[in-house]
């Protein structure tokens, strides 16, 4: 196998010809498709990837003038746009830790390795997919985000529920530390309180506390690590992988949710492909399962009354 410089090396000859922002996109999905990149955690094929990444490295809007694709490059730009298609290509990063960013709709986040790239199907879901079970958004007193990584579903919350305390908690430290950065961001500290914890053990939340519980938490099987595409090693592996059938964490956290909802509370949680499983698992739980645009329809809503019913809570 050829070392990295080598590969850098080959990947890159005859680029020198290249001298416009429009040259180095149709370089750069040529090689993306070449080398089989996985699109999935962010933009959905080589040419919105891209696009994305170099104008993101570049300091351009993502919005800007279509005149910007003529735009010749200086030497320094060009070689900013090699190092951050090289460290696509060929080391396999996240477009996200290469720019520094991910995007949930129009909310922006900073992003590093340590959180996962955020992706989640809540954006399409709340709180307008709630309207069924939930009479008043702004009655919302208190939810909690439960594995929240580095912040983003905790931030949604905040501002589909205005008038409530969001509590946002994860295992681990270095995510909380991203987190914190993005409550601050975005001027919510007062609103959103964090939490190391392993699900809710470690919230100072009371029986009956919360009014929504919402939780995008790993659910991959262990099994599945050497499967999955190279992208997803550069992410936290306690953020991807629960446990042998991938539900450890959600056993934990549906039997909490019992206790620390309020009876007319709602969880919600992100399954990925493990509804059927999850059915199985739990025969006495009502699903109601979430439509999506892309029909995987993988997120879950439980009345409390449900799973106390469930758990003899």
């Amino acid at each position: 196998m050829k070392n990295s410089k080598a590969r850098e090396k080959e990947i890159f000859a005859g680029t020198e010809v290249l001298q416009t922002l429009r040259d180095w996109v149709r370089f750069a999905v040529s090689l993306f498709n070449r080398e089989g990149l996985f699109f999935g955690q962010g933009s959905a094929n080589a040419y919105d990837e891209a696009l994305y990444i170099i104008q993101s490295v570049l300091h351009l809007p993502l919005e800007g003038p279509e005149s910007f694709l003529d735009a010749r490059l200086t030497a320094a730009e060009i070689e900013t746009v090699k190092d951050a298609l090289s460290r696509r290509a060929l080391e396999r990063v996240p477009a996200a830790y290469i720019t520094k960013e991910a995007w949930l709709g129009d909310y922006r986040f900073y992003v590093d390795e340590r959180v996962i790239v955020p992706r989640s199907y809540f954006m399409e879901i709340i709180p307008e997919q709630l309207t069924p079970w939930l009479a008043d958004a702004d009655a919302v007193e208190r939810v909690a985000d439960v594995c929240t990584g580095g912040g983003s579903i905790a931030i949604l919350l905040a501002h589909a529920f205005p008038n409530a305390q969001v509590d946002a908690c994860d295992i681990s430290v270095p995510a909380l530390e991203v987190a914190t950065k993005n409550v601050e961001d975005y001027g919510l500290v007062e609103q959103i309180s964090l939490f190391q914890s392993d699900v809710l053990d470690d919230v100072p939340a009371e029986a009956n506390a919360y009014d929504i519980i919402v939780s995008n938490p790993p659910y991959e099987p262990d099994a599945l690590r050497e499967a999955l595409p190279a992208e997803f090693t550069h992410e936290p592996d306690n953020a991807l992988f629960s446990g042998e059938d991938g539900m450890d964490v959600i056993r934990k956290l549906l039997e909490q949710a019992a206790e620390k909802l309020k009876p007319s509370g709602l969880l919600l949680i992100e399954v990925g492909g493990l509804q059927d499983a999850l059915e199985a698992a739990f025969p006495q739980i009502e699903f109601n399962w979430l439509a999506t645009a892309d029909e995987s329809d993988c997120v879950c809503l439980i009345q409390a009354s449900s799973l106390k019913r469930a758990f003899g809570k």
